[in-house]
């Protein structure tokens, strides 16, 4: 195969709270202005940001005439807030520009069979983005599901997605695996893995497949390329871009 463009499969990410990196709010903003600005140099896909990000990102990109794209996390990342509180914060992102909107499903409700809670907040997210003519994507967190939960909660996305919107918009929806942020045992990947990006990109079809967190060096990169993945969300994007390898993290 061809080296291919692995740039524009990259959505590069950076979700950690001032909290979590242990630093200040400023250098937080900081580091997601850093970030933006080198999607814009390497053309990455899309920078995925926090949503109190997504307008000072559109002010950069738009003052830059860069064509990368904005993304933002909803519901993240444990994914258990109401649907109302995901549909508002979704609103808000639209408001500020964004262009992607990924939520993380209540995986939660999942495993505890209130199928019906599930279906009506795919349904209601979806609907939110596409009629402002943004993408949706669904965090499935992997991590937290058994082969069979993946394989049942991809389908019946991908099933609320063509039923009510029709295959006309399956590009625009797709499945993804991983927040980056679930906590796992004994050091277990709590990103994506080739076995269950295998079962995502088979039962999401005609729906894409988004690859988030684990996926670490350019080769691995292809290879997800090749199974079927059509977007990788990466910490590493520049390392990937680059053909380096990353040691850790998202």
């Amino acid at each position: 195969m061809n080296k291919i463009n692995i740039n524009q499969y990259l959505d590069s990410t950076y979700l950690k709270t001032a909290k979590q990196a242990n630093i200040s709010e400023e250098e937080t903003k900081k580091n997601v202005q850093a970030l933006i600005n080198e999607a814009i140099e390497n053309d990455f896909k899309l920078a995925m940001i926090r949503p109190e990000y997504v307008a000072m990102a559109r002010e950069m990109i738009s003052k830059a005439n860069a064509n990368v794209l904005i993304g933002t996390v909803i519901g993240f990342h444990e994914g258990t807030y109401t649907t109302d509180e995901k549909l508002k914060e979704a609103s808000q992102a639209v408001k500020d520009d964004v262009d992607e909107l990924d939520y993380v499903v209540n995986y939660t409700a999942f495993k505890e069979e209130k199928i019906n809670l599930v279906k009506a907040e795919v349904f209601k997210g979806t609907k939110l983005a596409l009629d402002a003519n943004k993408v949706a994507k669904w965090i499935i967190e992997i991590a937290a599901l058994t082969n069979e939960e993946i394989i049942t909660l991809t389908q019946l996305i991908r099933d609320v997605v063509l039923e009510n919107f029709g295959e006309e918009n399956a590009a625009k929806v797709f499945v993804k695996s991983s927040t980056g942020f679930f906590k796992t045992d004994e050091g277990k990947p709590n990103g994506a893995t080739f076995e269950a990006m295998e079962l995502i990109v088979e039962n999401a079809k005609p729906l894409p497949a988004k690859a988030a967190g684990g996926v670490r060096n350019y080769d691995d990169a292809v290879k997800m390329v090749e199974m079927g993945v059509t977007r990788i969300g990466t910490s590493s994007a520049k390392l990937i871009a680059d053909g380096g390898k990353a040691e850790a993290g998202y």
